[in-house]
């Protein structure tokens, strides 16, 4: 006797989100007072908004200062309580997480907090900055843990895979099948298919179509480093940047961006853009900004000319090396800041 079946499955909504809070300098913070906090900007997931807080000398006064204390802090967006798992992380330069706390819970109405006073030990942090340049990132990873709801499972579901449309145009470049241009760079040879280089950039198309057949054996290029011409051809065939690309130094971004504008790549130059925004200082505010200027970077010209509107700041700039190249390269420039 056949004995019919029926299913049901129970299924619960998520949304998970990663924000970094940098913070550079931190010495400068130590001695604010045990209680007293430091805050990054306000993120969203769903419709709720949340901040991380970050305690330089503690946030418990029976702690006497021994600790930093870090949590995170549920801003607004809802009337009841609301359950998420979250982790807050404290990430070396190279991306090494030295300390992880991980929590599952129900946070009560907005302006409630959560995390860990000890979060580290005054004595480790002070080693752990010693060799980042006085500088860390706080990454907090938080799913949010929505409606579950439960629904009729007899109707077959095929789960999709990922898309690996990347991979595969990574292995046509790793693989050399098929190639049919070649760029000489620093001495050093790439090849290449014409027809992805064209489809991805307006530039390369033109040259192509200008260029005899015999000349497509060797494309000299004279002003560009081997590394950023490698990186370039990754980003075209993978539209991202190799796996190291965040240990890339401020002189490797603003190459980068030189080679994505020269090439018309919008997404590459928004990434060094977006990357070096994150990176100014005094020491390299003022080649940014001349590179700005150069290269219609209009979001990285606004970040370097707010860096510049303390006259403190003002003043360190002027003594730099930079600022000479800045003045002598782009001098109406001066009227902006």
């Amino acid at each position: 006797m056949t004995i019919s079946e029926t299913s049901s499955r129970c299924l619960t909504e998520c949304i998970t989100i990663a924000h970094n809070f940098e913070v550079i300098k931190y010495s400068l913070l130590e001695g604010m007072g045990i209680g007293k906090s430091v805050t990054s900007s306000t993120f969203s997931v769903g419709c709720y908004d949340w901040n991380i807080l970050i305690y330089p000398d503690g946030s418990n006064e029976e702690d006497k200062a021994a600790y930093m204390s870090a949590l995170l802090c549920f801003c607004r967006g809802a009337t009841a309580g609301v359950k998420v798992k979250f982790t807050l992380s404290l990430l070396e330069k190279d991306g090494t997480a030295s300390v992880m706390g991980g929590e599952t819970r129900t946070f009560p109405p907005e302006g409630q907090t959560w995390g860990w006073a000890k979060f580290i030990d005054k004595s480790k942090l002070k080693e752990l900055l010693s060799r980042n340049d006085d500088c860390f990132t706080i990454k907090c990873v938080l799913t949010v843990i929505k409606d579950t709801r439960t629904e009729d499972a007899s109707t077959y579901v095929v789960p999709l895979p990922q898309s690996d449309l990347h991979t595969h145009f990574a292995n046509m470049l790793k693989d050399g099948e098929g190639m049919d241009v070649t760029f000489s760079v620093g001495g050093q040879l790439f090849s290449a298919h014409r027809c992805v280089l064209a489809a991805r950039s307006s530039v390369f198309r033109e040259l192509f179509g200008q260029l005899k057949e015999t000349s497509l054996k060797r494309i000299e290029i004279d002003d560009m480093e081997t590394a950023i011409f490698e990186a370039l051809l990754h980003f075209i065939y993978t539209d991202s940047l190799p796996s190291n690309w965040d240990l890339y130094q401020n002189v490797e971004l603003q190459h980068m961006l030189v080679a994505a504008d020269r090439y018309a790549l919008d997404r590459l130059k928004a990434m060094c853009e977006g990357k070096l925004c994150q990176g100014i200082d005094v020491q390299t505010v003022a080649t940014t900004l001349a590179l700005a200027e150069q290269h219609h970077a209009m979001q990285l010209k606004a970040a370097c000319l707010t860096y510049l509107s303390s006259q403190k700041v003002l003043r360190a700039v002027k003594e730099t090396d930079g600022f000479k190249h800045l003045t002598a390269s782009c001098p109406w420039i001066m009227m902006d800041i």
